[in-house]
């Protein structure tokens, strides 16, 4: 496992509050990390700021330049003991800018907040969000305003069973930065699974109209008893404990999400995979899907190779 060593942390001039900020300078303490506070202004960044200006009927001249706001982020931290660069550029569209950054900083981790998005935005793909979920080669942790808990829990949504080597790698690859974050933040990971039996995918495939499947709890339970070994066998590479394995029967993001209440998870740590042309249309991605409803921080994990096949 590579440590981290540089923290990109994507800064929004237009938000008041800065979570990417705060819990970037955390984790850069925590990895000995340097941190780099970076600002793509772009022009609807600029006229958003301005249009609040204005509203606010404030006397004093309107702000253009960024560059001494964003060095009034950095300097308590600086204080703090923790090594930050700051830069402004101004570009457009705004996620290939924050891709290109990654790749010229090398990047083990980028940091930003994110919001809730509209169904237009999702469906248009004209969020940032969706587009570093899609192509940002590094680690991507997106945080919501809520602070960590004392626990400091971290989610691993893992599908192991695989027969396929890359999904395999990428449960790995999952497991292996919940860990580097639980161990930093000296908390814990809790592996999770959820699943639809088999069976039920069959018959429902087979029924028309759908009518009560009658399964045999037989069949049920030994399907379930299979993946918790393969669930418990790839914890253990990994040197998890049994006892904070999670497998569950449902939607992926809906036993997500319920996990994240129930168990107080502060992170969950999930995979993406790079898709190509029409299919990275039509094929929605789950990540994205779950972003919208977690109550959580998202940390998103690409396979070793994710960098060959990013397509913009």
């Amino acid at each position: 496992m590579n440590p981290v060593r540089n923290i990109l942390v994507i800064v929004d001039p237009t938000a008041q509050l800065q979570p990417a900020v705060v819990k970037g300078a955390l984790l850069a303490k925590q990895f000995a990390a340097r941190l780099d506070l970076f600002v793509c202004e772009t022009k609807a960044a600029r006229d958003l700021r301005l249009g609040r200006y204005l509203r606010l009927s404030r006397k004093e001249a309107f702000e253009e330049k960024l560059s001494p706001w964003l060095d009034s982020l950095a300097e308590p931290l600086r204080r703090d003991g923790i090594e930050v660069t700051t830069e402004v550029v101004v570009a457009d569209p705004l996620h290939l800018a924050l891709v290109e950054r990654v790749k010229h900083t090398c990047a083990e981790l980028v940091i930003k907040d994110t919001h809730h998005h509209t169904i237009a935005q999702r469906t248009l793909l004209t969020n940032t969000d969706w587009e570093l979920i899609r192509n940002c080669p590094a680690p991507l942790l997106l945080v919501k305003g809520a602070s960590w808990s004392a626990n400091r829990r971290v989610g691993a949504a893992v599908d192991p069973g695989h027969m396929d080597d890359k999904p395999r790698l990428l449960d790995r690859c999952i497991l292996e930065e919940a860990s580097r974050f639980a161990q930093a933040l000296g908390g814990e990971v809790h592996p999770i699974h959820a699943y639809i039996p088999a069976a039920m995918i069959t018959a429902a495939a087979v029924t028309v109209p759908p009518i009560v499947i009658d399964i045999p709890t037989e069949t049920l339970e030994e399907e379930r008893k299979q993946k918790l070994e393969e669930l418990t066998a790839l914890a253990s590479e990994c040197g998890l404990p049994e006892e904070n394995i999670h497998l569950e029967v449902g939607g992926v993001t809906e036993v997500l999400c319920r996990l994240a209440r129930d168990c107080g998870i502060d992170i969950m740590a999930m995979g993406a995979l790079s898709r190509r042309g029409l299919k990275r249309i039509l094929i929605g991605s789950t990540a994205e899907e779950v972003l919208e409803q977690l109550p959580c921080d998202l940390l998103v994990v690409k396979s070793p190779n994710f960098a060959e096949l990013v397509v913009l």
